[in-house]
C-alpha cells in the first residue's frame, strides 16, 4: 500500500499538535509569520517541539522572511523542513543547508515543469489556492486539473482539504502528501481533535482502496 503523508500546519497549542502526531499526523507545521493569526513565538514553537513524539517532523513557514529572522528561528528551535512559502528565489531557498519545500500558489498559467527545475533541490513543491492578499491558509480549493500528472518532484496538495474531500483528492491526484490546516480547525489557529481525527482516518481508507 502507497501511504500519503499528512502535514497539518498552523498549530499554536502543544496539547493539539501532541494529539496530531499520535493520531497519525507525519508532519505538523509552525507558521513563523507574524501577519498570520496561526503565527508562533520563538518561545510557544520551542513548546511545542519540546512536547512532540520521536519521528514527527517539525516543519518552519516563511513567508519572504529575512535572512536574520529564518537564522534566528533554526538557532532556536529544532526545525527538520523549511516551507517557503512567499516570492522566495531557489537561490535564498537553499541558502540555510536545510531540507525544504516550496509553496506554489496555483494559477492556470502555472508552469510546473519550469519550476520543477529552478526548485531541482526542493524537498517538494506544496500546491496552494491562488489568493491575491493571502499567502495560504485560505480554505480555498484550486483546479485539480492544473496538476500535470508527472512531476519531477514529490507533490504536496494543499488548499481546502478536509475530511470531505481528502480520499478524492488522494484518488484523483495521487499526491506524495496532504496539506491541511484551516479543514481541522474550529477558529484559525485552533485546531480540532475529532476533525484532525477524521481526516487522518479518511486519509488512511483512502490509501487502502487506491
Amino acid at each position: 500500500m502507497i501511504r500519503t503523508r499528512v502535514k497539518i500546519c498552523g498549530f499554536t497549542s502543544a496539547e493539539q499538535a501532541v494529539f496530531a502526531a499520535h493520531a497519525g499526523a507525519d508532519a505538523i507545521g509552525l507558521v513563523f509569520y507574524p501577519p498570520s493569526p496561526r503565527h508562533v513565538s520563538l518561545s510557544k514553537a520551542q513548546e511545542i517541539v519540546a512536547a512532540l513524539p520521536a519521528f514527527t517532523t517539525v516543519v518552519a513557514l516563511f513567508v519572504d522572511a529575512t535572512e536574520e529572522q529564518v537564522k534566528n528561528v533554526i538557532e532556536q528551535v529544532p526545525i527538520d523542513l523549511l516551507q517557503f512559502h512567499g516570492d522566495e528565489t531557489a537561490d535564498k531557498c537553499r541558502h540555510y543547508a536545510k531540507p525544504y519545500i516550496k509553496a506554489i500558489r496555483m494559477q492556470p498559467e502555472t508552469d510546473i515543469t519550469a519550476l520543477t527545475t529552478e526548485y531541482n533541490d526542493a524537498a517538494g513543491l506544496l500546491l496552494d489556492a491562488y489568493h491575491a492578499n493571502t499567502k495560504g491558509g485560505t480554505g480555498e480549493q484550486f483546479d485539480w486539473d492544473l496538476i500535470p500528472d508527472q512531476c519531477a518532484l514529490p507533490i504536496i496538495l494543499a488548499g481546502g482539504l478536509g475530511a470531505h474531500n481528502a480520499g478524492e483528492a488522494i484518488s484523483r491526484v495521487k499526491p506524495y502528501a496532504l496539506d491541511v490546516s484551516s479543514g481541522v480547525e474550529i477558529a484559525k489557529g485552533i485546531k480540532d481533535n475529532n476533525k484532525i481525527a477524521e481526516f487522518l482516518t479518511e486519509v488512511y481508507q483512502s490509501d487502502r482502496h487506491n
